[in-house]
């Protein structure tokens, strides 16, 4: 627990949202180049909430230390629960179109052909994997699914940490 606490302290959430992001970006680029799990278009979508996240909480910290204040603080752990809010729902949807739940959205059925101009020893167009197909299940939730628990356990925190130094409860 005092592991926690000292992660919501002060700018350490900001950062640890910031690593935990580049963790899961990490993760996901590693089952596509050492699994060969080529994203489909819901995927980069996800992986596109990280990035901004990432950049958004960088530029928040920097903010903040040119001119530290409570609020900004609490202002920018705010934020960054809504981005991994944001992250939440595009990964549970992406899980309902696996589940069937919801239809795939334009060009996530896998049928769209990929034009990489030619390069390396293609000798056919590659195909745009689908959404609708998860590679594998881990405890009967997909990758997506995976995504959607993670995020929500990180926007929570966010939220967490907002209301503590809102509060003051954490030194600031």
């Amino acid at each position: 627990m005092s592991i926690l606490r000292s992660l919501l302290k002060d700018w350490q959430w900001p950062v640890t949202a910031i690593l935990v992001s580049a963790l899961m970006l990490a993760a996901a680029h590693g089952f596509e180049i050492f699994a060969k799990l080529y994203p489909c278009p819901l995927c980069l979508r996800q992986r596109e909430v990280y990035w901004a996240l990432i950049a958004m909480a960088v530029t928040g910290l920097i903010l903040w230390k040119l001119k530290p204040s409570l609020r900004f603080l609490v202002a920018l752990n705010v934020l960054i629960g809504l981005v991994f809010g944001v992250g939440t729902v595009v990964a549970f949807f992406h899980a309902g179109v696996e589940w069937g739940i919801f239809p795939p959205p334009t060009g996530c059925a896998g049928e769209a052909n990929i034009d990489l101009m030619n390069i390396g020893p293609l000798d056919k167009p590659m195909t745009v994997p689908s959404c609708t197909d998860a590679p594998f299940y881990v405890l009967g939730l997909s990758m997506a699914g995976w995504n959607g628990v993670v995020s929500t356990l990180l926007a929570a925190l966010s939220f967490v940490a907002a209301g503590a130094t809102y509060r003051g409860r954490l030194a600031v």
